[in-house]
């Protein structure tokens, strides 16, 4: 493999077909600017590329290729930009300033423009968010509209569907209970415990089938935010050699996906802290073995991210010095569980399961086996890693199109997933107390980790001595 991310095949529709990054066989063919090899788009210079993103009169470029180019090409030109540049082409190639239009031509036009401007508004809506796509988008079907009324209709129907998209998406964001940072830990102080304060996991659901399916529902509420550009946005400052100058400069729009990461960092800390909390070894060993029963199930259903975050949790020192309490624990459903997640190979085992999820996807009669939920960092982590492997232009100033098919690849299948309705009832109750139930810091965790299990040896005991005065300002 050489470095390079395993991926998965998908016949996803934003898949290109037979990419293989290693053949480089067959001879190059090029056609206006494009490089192809074995039938695939290669390289290309960037005005190739908008120029083969334009529809005539009698060419429709394919689904693939759109999703590839607008992912990758807000690498070299911000969206406002190119959409302009579309227009100005569409402009001059169709005629649209004469005086006297073709009205024959246009309407073999019109519809294909349209569609491209269609898909562009349903995959990134978030480009929409500025005002300047709006106008470009207004301008082009007040120049086409007079040849057909049908085109205001048209029109009509893909800003309303956009602004409904994009209201959605902002009122989602803003409706996600805003994730609780770790409370402070002399809140939660620990044996003096305020019951207002400190309710346990089991008190609100002590099922591990529900919990599993109530952490589903968050996760996919929160994939449903992320927009595809996020993850090439993600490194677009990452390259102070590549000539291209970054076009980001400003923010960086990448929040849906930095707060997906802020939920699996929290529900690992929400573990840890439910096993750390309980008084008695007993009740941590009862935790311990519903939260192994909530992980298996998690499993099941496909939900990757929420099982990691679960283990993560469980493995973090102060829970797994915890000697006495997991000796009362049936360990050997934890190790099957561990065994799947287990990072050796590049996670071959979890990649290995994965596919099952994903080809159980494809075949799905349901929406409960069309559940994949990746486990999210190491997505990002490949993603990372295929920006980081190949350059994002040739010496020759062309685009490396290749490695944004692979990375369409990648995102595509994702895009896929993120839409699966979540076919489980929401219980409000359990996800407002996954969102909001105090946790402790790592500092927190160590404390109540000591306090439980006194310390094996003289750095422990230290460490809680230190703990003990800085938190508990006791001595």
């Amino acid at each position: 493999q050489g470095g390079m991310p395993q991926t998965l095949s998908s016949t996803s529709m934003f898949t290109p077909c037979g990419f293989s990054p290693h053949l480089h066989t067959s001879k190059e063919d090029e056609q206006g600017g494009l490089i192809f090899q074995d039938g695939n788009l290669t390289s290309a210079s960037l005005d190739a590329l908008i120029q083969h993103l334009i529809p005539t009169t009698d060419y429709y470029p394919e689904k693939a290729y759109i999703f590839t180019f607008l992912l990758s090409s807000r690498l070299f030109i911000e969206p406002h930009e190119l959409l302009s540049r579309v227009c100005h082409k569409c402009i001059e190639q169709q005629r649209l300033d004469d005086p006297v239009l073709d009205k024959a031509r246009i309407r073999k036009f019109g519809p294909k423009i349209l569609q491209l401007l269609t898909e562009w508004t349903e995959t990134f809506p978030y480009d929409f968010q500025e005002e300047r796509m709006i106008g470009h988008l207004k301008d082009m079907i007040h120049r086409i509209a007079p040849c057909d009324e049908a085109y205001w209709k048209k029109m009509n129907q893909l800003l309303q569907t956009l602004n409904q998209k994009l209201a959605t998406l902002s009122h989602g964001q803003e409706g996600i209970v805003k994730i609780s940072a770790a409370v402070s830990d002399k809140l939660v102080a620990f044996k003096s415990k305020p019951p207002s304060i400190q309710r346990e996991i089991l008190s609100v659901c002590s099922d591990p089938y529900t919990l599993a399916q109530q952490l589903t529902h968050v996760e996919l509420e929160r994939l449903s935010h992320i927009g595809p550009e996020e993850f090439v946005q993600a490194f677009v400052h990452k390259d102070p050699l590549d000539g291209t100058k970054t076009c980001f400069s400003e923010q960086k729009k990448t929040s849906n996906l930095e707060a997906y990461v802020k939920w699996f960092n929290r529900l690992c800390y929400l573990v840890a802290t439910e096993i750390c909390m309980p008084a008695k070894k007993k009740q941590r060993a009862q935790v311990i073995e519903f939260f192994i029963d909530v992980a298996r199930e998690c499993f099941n259903i496909g939900n990757f991210n929420s099982l990691m975050a679960i283990i993560s949790g469980m493995n973090m020192s102060p829970v797994s010095r915890l000697k006495k309490t997991w000796s009362k624990v049936k360990t050997a459903k934890f190790f099957i569980l561990e065994h799947q997640m287990d990072p050796t190979g590049n996670f071959y085992n979890y990649r290995t399961a994965l596919r099952g999820a994903a080809h159980r996807s494809l075949t799905a009669h349901s929406n409960r086996e069309k559940i994949v939920i990746p486990f999210f960092s190491l997505l990002i982590k490949d993603i990372y890693f295929l920006n980081e492997g190949c350059a994002n232009r040739l010496p020759n100033g062309h685009v490396n199109f290749e490695k944004f098919l692979e990375l369409a690849k990648q995102v595509g299948e994702f895009i896929t997933w993120k839409q699966v309705e979540c076919p489980f009832e929401q219980d409000p109750n359990i996800i407002h107390y996954l969102h909001t139930a105090p946790i402790f810091t790592e500092d927190g965790l160590y404390l109540a980790s000591y306090e439980s299990e006194s310390p094996e040896n003289q750095t422990e005991k230290d460490r809680w001595k230190s703990l003990r005065s800085t938190i508990l300002g006791k001595t």
